[in-house]
């Protein structure tokens, strides 16, 4: 078989070609579900998300206009969130905590930035799922504190505690793994 670019596949897809379709969904399923994995506890339900995410792409894709593989991505992205994000509020699992503490201090997680992809994926998974939502949306996806705010349903001011709160969390895991090194 020939290589297609993405452009080419998602015209092919919208005239519902079944190659194509497949052709596209191993194109994206592995970083689609890197997303998946970053929302949801376990790969089950990232799984199950994603292919419900795939199947809306498809059923949507002929809406969609094709600008660049960057806007396809992030489109398609956008649903994966979406998606995961539904599935949250579905099992009730995004608790989020009122305003409780001081966020004007800023907490310095830089030392995330230096970690493996993987190692910072498993340390961000030992955080509660509602303070790890928000720290996804907030760093990882680019959203704004009011965009936050409207997905879950929270207000802004929860968001900025939520993500103060996480990285804290985050500063409090990597210092005890860190402890023991060098000693």
């Amino acid at each position: 078989m020939y290589l297609v670019n993405t452009k080419q596949l998602v015209e092919k897809c919208k005239s519902g070609d079944r190659k194509a379709q497949r052709l596209l969904f191993e194109k994206l399923n592995i970083p689609m579900m890197g997303v998946c994995l970053r929302y949801l506890n376990n790969r089950e339900d990232a799984e199950e998300v994603m292919l419900e995410g795939f199947y809306k792409m498809f059923k949507a894709l002929g809406k969609f206009t094709y600008i660049n593989e960057i806007t396809f991505f992030g489109w398609v992205k956008k649903i994966m969130i979406n998606e995961s994000l539904m599935r949250l509020r579905k099992n009730k699992e995004v608790q989020l905590l009122s305003i409780n503490e001081e966020i004007d201090n800023e907490i310095d997680v830089s030392p995330l930035e230096k970690l493996q992809v993987g190692d910072l994926l498993k340390i961000i998974k030992m955080i509660p799922i509602g303070y790890r939502t928000v720290f996804n949306l907030y760093e990882v996806e680019g959203y704004s504190h009011k965009e936050i705010g409207n997905q879950l349903g929270i207000s802004e001011g929860t968001s900025k505690s939520q993500l103060h709160k996480a990285k804290k969390l985050l500063k409090e895991v990597l210092d005890n793994k860190n402890s023991g090194y060098g000693t």
